[in-house]
This record gives C-alpha cells, sequence and structure tokens, in this order.
C-alpha cells in the first residue's frame, strides 16, 4: 500500500499557492499549508474542507516545522521571497524534494531579473545543496488550476530537474492538479520555462487571455508499427 506522502505548501494563502493546494487536495496528499498570516492560511484550508470533506488538510504559520515534516515541500512564493524561505528551511529539508514555481519578472514585465546564464530554481538549488530542487507549476497561471482544460486541450505543465526519482514524482503531483506533464529537461532548462511564462504573461496583457492561457505541445504521435 503506497504511502501517503505529506506536502508542506510555503504561500499557500497566494494566489498560486491556493490554487495549487486545492488542487492537490484531489489528491491522496497530506497538506500542510503554510503562510505568514496564520487567519487567510485556516481559512484557505477551511475552503478546501468545506469542498472535499475527505481531504487531509492542516493550516500553520511555522514554515520550517511543517517543513520539517513534509515529504516534499513546495515554494509557492515569489523570487524574492526565496532567500528567506530557504534560510528557514536549509536544516530541515536534505534530500527532500522542493518545487520552486517562481518566475524572476522584473517590475515592468519586460524581462527577468536573473542573469542570462541562471534561473530562480538553480538559484535556489544554491541556497538547498543538499536538496531535490524542482522546477514546476511556473508556466501555469493560478486560473488554469480551476480550467486545466481551456479551449478542449489539457494544458501542459513543464518540469525541469537533475533527480529522476524526484522529477517522477513531482509529474504525479503536476497530473493530480489537473496538468499534462512534461519533463523538459534537468535544472538547467529551467531558465527556458521562466522566460516562456514571461513570454505567456506578456501576450495575456497584450490579447486579454484574462488569465485562462497555458502552453501546449501539438506533436505527432510515433508509428510503432
Amino acid at each position: 500500500m503506497k504511502t501517503t506522502q505529506t506536502i508542506a505548501i510555503i504561500g499557500a494563502s497566494g494566489n498560486m499557492g491556493a490554487a495549487i493546494s486545492r488542487s492537490l487536495a484531489k489528491g491522496n496528499y497530506r497538506l500542510l499549508l503554510c503562510a505568514n498570516n496564520l487567519d487567510k492560511v485556516q481559512a484557505v484550508a477551511e475552503e478546501i474542507r468545506n469542498s472535499n470533506p475527505g481531504a487531509e488538510v492542516e493550516a500553520a504559520d511555522c514554515t520550517r516545522e511543517a517543513s520539517w515534516e513534509a515529504d516534499i515541500i513546495i515554494a509557492a512564493v515569489p523570487y524574492a521571497a526565496e532567500q528567506e524561505v530557504a534560510a528557514k528551511i536549509r536544516e530541515v529539508a536534505n534530500q527532500k524534494v522542493v518545487i520552486s514555481i517562481a518566475n524572476p519578472l522584473n517590475n515592468t514585465y519586460d524581462g527577468l531579473v536573473t542573469a542570462p546564464e541562471t534561473s530562480a530554481a538553480e538559484e535556489l538549488q544554491k541556497l538547498l545543496p543538499n536538496s531535490k530542487i524542482v522546477k514546476a507549476f511556473n508556466t501555469t497561471f493560478a486560473a488554469d488550476f480551476t480550467t486545466p482544460v481551456i479551449d478542449g486541450r489539457q494544458a501542459d505543465a513543464f518540469i525541469a530537474g537533475n533527480d529522476e526519482e524526484a522529477l517522477q514524482t513531482v509529474s504525479e503531483l503536476v497530473a493530480t492538479a489537473g496538468f499534462n506533464p512534461v519533463i523538459a529537461g534537468n535544472l538547467a532548462v529551467s531558465g527556458t520555462l521562466e522566460r516562456m511564462q514571461l513570454l505567456l504573461i506578456q501576450l495575456n496583457n497584450k490579447y486579454n487571455y484574462n488569465w485562462l492561457a497555458g502552453w501546449k505541445i501539438l506533436h505527432q504521435s510515433a508509428n510503432l508499427n
């Protein structure tokens, strides 16, 4: 029998953190929802319990304690907050999967604040050298979690990381959330994924997608005959 994994979602009261929490509550996971404002994260937990009475979900305001209990840690925070989060969880995140969802956007949404040769995920890996950093959920908008099938097509969600087992674990999370998981490559691909979302944000602002848009790889299936 498969053991229930515990997932700490840091920043669970934000738009993305709450969307991820609601989606993963559909799976066989124990969720520890963390945020600095306990009232806000308790409201998210209560909403999940009301809509999904069978969900195992708890609210917490101690990031370190929740991460210590967790098998998987999702840093659902902006890039500017990743350094602070890493400092809090460094001692308890050894050998654990830590998911970076951050896109290091500048204030005008016309570029990234990271250097061209790196990414938010790679910078987080430097801060947490003993953790298994995986890039995921950064190419999806919060609204997509409610509607992962857009115009009749299931949105792809791209994943990057250096640990094969961690990639498979995160692929299962992505599928539970309703997206088609696509393993894009090792952690160095994260820079490409972050630029993909920068472009999607720019297109949303230009064409008014109302934040309901996603990426889809259309391809010819291999001929097995």
